[in-house]
Parts: structure tokens; C-alpha cells; sequence
């Protein structure tokens, strides 16, 4: 709705508009947009609650209960909603919001009601008066399982009796059904009730999976039957009691007996399927659901404390910044998904709970200073599902790093391309970029010796498949009409244009692309110097240096004052103004004489709204602050932009971006950056217009506060030369002080503290352990 009333007032008084006919409207020669999230209602209009553990998330009403409305609500499992309804009432009554919070570490969903007045029959007075009966419910996910606790206590000076009752359901729409596509087959669903405590729904897939949903109840219910339970609670004075449901996700092939993952052609699949963490573990039968909770509960706590253990943490001088960091870190961690290679962030909720090449390295960039083990279970995960052979279906080659795969019935049948799906132009370049930094960060040489066939492997791709002309720059154009249309992060189907609005025609060479790929032949380089790969080091170089001079003859626009978006397929300028450019700052192919306009052109009043760096500047053809792609704001590339300014030495510039990023946080539940946010100009006493279907949590948007700290402070971990250094450090406005704590290189550790005098910085140690060199450096 907000997005809707400034939309209205900001046409109004003309300060923003659209100068042609496009505001959101497609032309008469343009496809519908593929993939499309259809939505009838903004997920902003309603707090929603998230959960993930493995290859489960939840996505929970305030209440914990999902379906009451429709919408993304739902336990899904491997992209498929194993249960589309789960509501609780109390004598047919909805009970009453006291309180509703994800635990600080995005470890249970906590949620405080109680009973409305109930009238137990129409037209009789109010037999039980509201606020006397506590309602304490909470709900985690573990291992393939949802757990639900529901605990109640009689505030009453007499004894109640209460039905409780719980209605369910379990669709199986497959993600891509519930993001708004239609089918016209689908499987058998079947549901019964298996004893006095479990109800079982059963789907047989027309992929030949077999995928089940099955409610544990305790203790016994007074009835039940299939999608209704019901409990008869009778309550002293003071007393208190709990009931329990546990919801169980599990697949099998339809001619295996024992519930398990899919074996056939696994590779991604299976270094998701078999890794800790993914299917449910069946629990002692002797045990009540009660202590089954319990036992789950502390095993999920244990694991948290686990996979946390020994990364670096921040506190600030700033309460609402370390709220802001405590939050963003709970969001990594719990997107991160344990796989056989490693960890592996997954990308978003709803949409995007799974592996994404571009997502998941990007994010262990922005948070390799944090936690290393981000790079290293990525780098090993997409060597594993690096493409073997040329596949157009999926848009693979040889040596292509993976763009996505989904475990959803569309997925298994082809009716998505996504199973295992190669469709992007930059996760192959940025995959070798991670490692030179990788590398650069831990010195794990033997991690980079064992990856490195599939390294070569993708360095040879980008000049082949990827140089479609062979005229030194990687373009992209798709194999198959069900892949997508625009392949690098801004893959909308109307993201690629030139000035006057026109589709750019392929292959594309994009801005940002150009500059991953150069960093990638620079870093390894590096590399493969010190594998005595002394004449691949040479010619990587080389072609380095080629490469960013040609880049500045072809993209550079005199017209704009800042590099092009990219290049058609007739080499034509994409004369556009975008935050593209920022990517060219951040990985140092922008020649130094036009890094100052390039922030120009980023930083002006069209390309900066107050909050952030928009995608596509306002005033260009396709600009539309409430697009996807063209005018709307993004966390992570408002934080490569700041890294890229900060390389250029424009710190102050940078600061700008973090402090807008700050106050857009604060205008957040839970300080929580979101996937993104529409690019309306700041307004006094306004806070930002949220986007209506965005993903929260986002991974990348969750590891952004990490990369503009670094960018800001100048932050170099060389582990060659045992230094970490801060390059011409500065605060933003809103930090007076920064405390690292268990900041890392190689087996040293430090804590540091920076504190800001005016517009100067000091840096102190204030514990060692190591040789490790700390300096700052003008």
C-alpha cells in the first residue's frame, strides 16, 4: 500500500516520473516476464515469520500458523510445500497477539497469546473472558521436522476447560506453483489417519517421488481425523500444561521402501541430500512427544553454537548498528546449509532456498572476513556441479559453474530448467575471483591445489563459451527458450535496454562481467605462480592488462559520463546509467581517471535517493522505482559499489552509501536488510518504500553490513606477507568506535579497536595471539 501512495503523490507533483510510456507496463513486442512471482498482495502488508534448518524453511504468520490467507505461507522441503495449512484456535476462536519474535539467533519463533472473550454458544454472555488463559508457543525447525510447542496456563481463579483445536493441510504445490505458475498434471495426494496420534498425507509425484507429511501429535488428542485435531484441556487455578506437534518432511523413490533422498544423476542433488542436516531422523518411539521436543531443541541450539564457533564478531558504539550485525549474522548462519563439500549459504526466503552459484560466492566474498568457511564450501561446492559437457537445455559447457538447482517436482520433470541449470554468464568468472581471494585471506593452498583442475576448467570457459566472438569480451545469450533471457545478477527480462527503451539484442556483454573476469585472470595468476604454473601466470596477466584496456575503449561513454551498461550484440553502447559501473570499481578495471566520475554518476541525485545507490539511474527510459531490476535498491550491490569506491580511495563516498544503508535498517523489523526496496527519493520524516514480494531474509543482503565495515575501514587481510592492515581508515557518521573481536589470519588472531577523533581513526590492539602484523596505513 505504501508503495502504491507514493507512487500516486510523487506523479503528482512530478518530482518522479517516467519520461516515456514504460512505468511498469510491457510493449506490445515484449514477452511476459518469465519465472514471474504473481502476487496479489505485498508481502509487507502482514509480518511474516521465517525459519530454515537444512534443505526446510517455514514461512509462519505472526502466529506461527500458515494458511489463514493465502499466500507463501507453508513448510516447504527440497522447493515443494509439504504443508499449506497448520492454524490453531481455541473453542473456534482465534486466540489473541500479545507478542511475536524470531529468537535473536533465528532459532525458534517465539509467540505470546492468549484467549479472546468466547462466547460458547451465539447469543450467550461471555463464558470465558479474554486475558485469562496464556498461550506460549514455539516452533523450530530441525533436521526435516517442524517442531511445535504449544504451552498454556490458567490465570484464572477457577478451573477451565478449553478445546484446542488444530486444522492442517498439506497441497504439495511445487515453489514455482506457489511463485504463480499454473500445471496441468499433477500427482495423487492421499491422507489417514495412521493411529490416535499421527496423521499422514502421502503425495505420489508424477517425477516418481513419493513425498510425505506427517503430524505427530501429544499428547493423544481427543479426536482426530484427517486435517482436524482437537484437544480437551481442563486446567486448575495456576496451572499450566503443553501440547505438541511435530511435522515430518520426507521423499523416496515410489519403488524404494525406506524414506531417503533421490540417487539418480545426483551431483548437486546428492551433496545436498546427504549432508548433515537434511532429512529427519526418526526419534525413539518410547520417547513422548514432549521430550522429543526437548531432545530436538537442545541438538538444534548445539548445532547453532557449532557452526558459529570461532568467527570474527563486531561491537560498536552504536546499540542499533550491533542489532542491526547480531541480526545479519543469525541470517547468514541460518541460510547456510551444511552440504558434503561444506557449508553453503542459501540464497533467500521464500524464493530462493537453495544453492545459487552468483548468490552463494558473492556472499562468502562479502564475508570471507568474517567466516572463511563460507569460500571454502562454496569453492568446493561448484567444483563439484561444475558442468562436465555441453547441455543447451541447461545452458552448460564445459567448465560453466552452476546458476541454480532445485530438488521440485517442475524441476525433476523439465517443466523448469532449474534441476541443474547453468544460466548465468558471471558465476564462472566470480568463481575463480573467490578463490584468488580465498586465498589471498587464509593461505589454504591445499584447498586451491585440490580445485584447481575445475579452475583451469573454468578459465578456459570464459575464453571459449564465454567469448561467443572471440573479441576478448564474455557475452551471454541463452541455449533454451525456458532458460532466462538476461543472465547476469540484473536477469530480468527488461533489464538489458538501450537509451531509448529498446530491448538490447545478444549476445550481451555486460559492464560488470568485463570486470569479474578480470579480476578472475589476475587472481589466478597469482595462483598459479605459486603452483609453478609460471607460463599460465604470464599469459593471464597478460590478457588481464588487454582486457582492461579494450574494456575502457568499448564501455566508456562520453555521452552519460560513466561506463556503458553493456554492449548488444552489434557492439552497440547500452547508453544507460547504472549501478553496474560500481562492480567495475570494485574489481579495479575502471581506469583511475574515471573513477571520480563514475561515483559522480552514482552518487548524484539520480543514481542516490537518500538510502541508497539505485539499480538503474531515474530519468533513463526503463527507470521504475518499484521494478525488480530498474530503479530499485539492493543491499548487496549498494555494498560492492561502497568496496568499489573504497578501492579507488573515495572513502568518504563510501560512508555515504553505509550511512544510508544504516537508516534504511532501522525502518526494518529486526534491523533486517531486505533483498531490496524500491528507489522512491528519501522524504523527510519517511522512511523507504519496501518492495512487495522481496526475499527475507537474503543472504547477500545479510553478509552487506560486513562488506561496507571493510570497505569503510579499509580492511586488507594479506596472509602471503602475515598482515592485516586498514588502508586509510574512516567511521561513518553514525559509529564513534568499532571493536573486532577474533579477527583471523592464518593461525593468528586479534582483537582491534578503532575509535574516530573527528575525521581521524586510530587503530589499537588490544589482544594478540600470533606473529600477525597489524598496521594502518594514509
Amino acid at each position: 500500500m505504501a508503495a502504491q501512495d507514493d507512487a500516486a503523490h510523487f506523479h503528482a507533483d512530478g518530482s518522479e516520473g517516467q519520461t516515456t510510456s514504460r512505468f511498469g507496463f510491457l510493449d506490445a513486442d515484449e514477452n511476459l516476464p518469465q519465472y514471474h512471482i504473481e502476487a496479489q498482495a505485498s508481502l509487507v502488508d502482514r509480518p511474516l515469520r521465517a525459519l530454515k534448518y537444512g534443505e526446510a524453511f517455514a514461512v509462519l504468520d505472526s502466529y506461527g500458523d500458515i494458511g489463514w490467507v493465502p499466500g507463501p505461507e507453508g513448510l516447504y522441503f527440497q522447493d515443494t510445500r509439504y504443508l499449506s495449512r497448520l492454524a490453531l484456535t481455541i473453542e473456534d476462536e482465534r486466540p489473541m497477539m500479545l507478542s511475536s519474535a524470531i529468537q535473536d539467533d533465528n532459532g525458534a519463533l517465539s509467540v505470546d497469546l492468549t484467549t479472546p472473550d468466547i462466547r460458547l454458544d451465539a447469543g450467550d454472555e461471555t463464558a470465558i473472558p479474554r486475558e485469562l488463559i496464556a498461550i506460549e508457543r514455539t516452533k523450530f525447525l530441525f533436521k526435516g521436522a517442524c517442531y511445535d510447542r504449544i504451552g498454556l496456563r490458567n490465570y484464572d481463579t477457577r478451573r477451565r476447560r478449553l478445546r484446542i483445536g488444530v486444522t492442517f493441510d498439506a497441497d504439495y504445490r511445487d515453489l514455482f506453483e506457489v511463485r504463480g505458475s499454473d500445471r496441468a498434471n499433477r500427482g495423487k495426494r492421499t491422507v489417514e489417519r495412521r493411529s490416535a496420534t499421527e496423521v499422514q498425507f502421502r503425495y505420489a509425484g508424477l517425477d516418481e517421488m513419493v513425498r510425505t507429511t506427517s503430524l505427530h501429535f501429544g499428547p493423544k488428542p481427543h479426536t482426530l481425523e484427517p486435517g482436524k485435531a482437537e484437544f480437551v484441556v481442563e486446567l486448575e487455578p495456576g496451572a499450566n500444561t503443553s501440547l505438541f506437534i511435530r511435522v515430518v518432511c520426507q521423499s523416496h523413490r515410489a519403488y524404494t521402501s525406506a524414506p531417503g533422498p533421490e540417487r539418480a544423476g545426483e551431483s548437486a542433488a546428492a551433496a545436498l541430500s546427504r549432508a548433515a542436516g537434511s532429512l529427519a531422523e526418526q526419534p525413539d518411539r518410547s520417547l513422548g512427544e514432549g521430550r522429543v521436543f526437548a531432545r530436538a531443541y537442545r541438538d538444534n541450539r548445539r548445532d547453532q553454537r557449532q557452526i558459529t564457533a570461532g568467527i570474527t564478531t563486531i561491537i560498536s558504539s552504536n546499540d542499533q548498528f550491533n542489532e542491526g550485525l547480531c541480526r545479519a549474522t543469525a541470517d547468514l548462519y541460518m541460510l547456510a546449509t551444511r552440504t558434503q563439500e561444506g557449508i553453503y549459504p542459501f540464497a533467500g526466503i521464500p524464493w530462493y532456498s537453495t544453492v545459487f552459484g552468483r548468490d552463494g560466492i558473492i556472499t562468502a566474498m562479502m564475508a570471507l572476513w568474517i567466516d572463511p568457511n563460507f569460500g571454502k564450501g562454496v569453492l568446493r561446492f561448484l567444483a563439484a556441479t561444475q558442468a562436465k559437457e555441453v547441455d543447451p537445455a541447461a545452458d552448460a559447457q564445459p567448465g560453466k559453474v552452476l546458476h541454480e538447482t532445485r530438488r521440485g517436482e517442475m524441476a525433476m520433470l523439465g517443466e523448469v530448467p532449474f534441476r541443474h541449470y547453468y544460466g548465468t554468464i558471471d558465476g564462472t568468472p566470480l568463481f575463480v575471483m573467490l578463490a584468488a581471494q580465498y586465498h589471498e585471506v587464509t593461505g589454504d593452498l591445499d584447498t586451491i591445489r585440490a580445485i584447481w583442475p575445475q579452475l583451469k576448467l573454468a578459465l578456459e570457459w570464459i575464453d571459449t563459451y564465454g567469448d561467443r566472438d572471440g573479441d576478448g569480451f564474455v557475452e551471454y545469450a541463452r541455449e533454451t527458450e525456458q532458460g532466462l533471457a538476461n543472465q547476469g545478477w540484473k536477469d530480468s527480462h527488461d533489464s538489458i535496454f538501450h537509451a531509448d527503451g529498446a530491448m538490447a539484442k545478444g549476445p550481451i556483454a555486460l559492464c560488470e562481467v568485463q570486470g569479474y573476469v578480470y579480476a578472475a585472470k589476475r587472481g589466478a595468476a597469482r595462483l598459479a605462480s605459486m603452483l609453478g604454473e609460471d607460463d599460465l601466470s604470464v599469459r593471464l596477466s597478460a590478457a588481464a592488462n588487454t582486457l582492461r584496456e579494450n574494456f575502457d575503449k568499448a564501455f566508456w561513454c562520453e555521452e552519460i559520463g560513466t561506463y556503458a551498461l553493456a554492449l548488444d550484440g552489434a557492439k552497440r553502447q547500452c547508453a544507460v546509467r547504472s549501478s553496474n559501473t560500481g562492480h567495475a570499481l570494485f574489481t579495479d578495471i575502471a581506469l583511475p581517471k574515471r573513477a571520480a566520475h563514475v561515483a559522480a554518476q552514482l552518487l548524484s541525485n539520480d543514481g542516490f535517493n537518500g538510502w541508497g545507490i539505485r539499480t538503474i539511474a531515474k530519468g533513463e527510459a526503463r527507470y521504475n522505482p518499484m521494478s525488480y531490476h530498474n530503479g530499485s535498491i539492493w543491499p548487496h550491490d549498494n555494498a560492492i559499489c561502497a568496496l568499489g569506491l573504497a578501492r579507488y580511495g573515495l572513502k568518504e563516498e563510501a560512508a555515504l552509501v553505509f550511512e544510508g544503508m544504516f537508516d534504511t535498517s532501522l525502518y526494518y523489523d529486526q534491523k533486517r536488510l531486505p533483498e531490496l526496496f524500491c528507489g522512491f527519493m528519501r522524504r523527510r520524516q519517511r522512511g523507504p518504500v519496501s518492495y512487495p514480494v522481496a526475499c527475507s531474509p537474503q543472504a547477500w543482503a545479510a553478509a552487506a553490513p560486513f562488506a561496507f565495515l571493510a570497505a569503510c575501514l579499509g580492511l586488507e587481510i594479506d596472509q602471503a606477507r602475515n598482515r592485516i592492515r586498514f588502508r586509510n581508515p574512516i567511521l561513518p557518521r553514525f559509529l564513534d568506535a568499532v571493536e573486532l573481536f577474533n579477527l583471523k589470519l592464518g593461525d593468528s588472531r586479534a582483537d582491534i579497536r578503532l575509535h574516530r577523533h573527528g575525521n581521524d581513526v586510530t587503530v589499537s590492539v588490544t589482544r594478540r595471539v600470533g606473529d600477525v602484523q597489524i598496521a594502518m596505513l594514509k
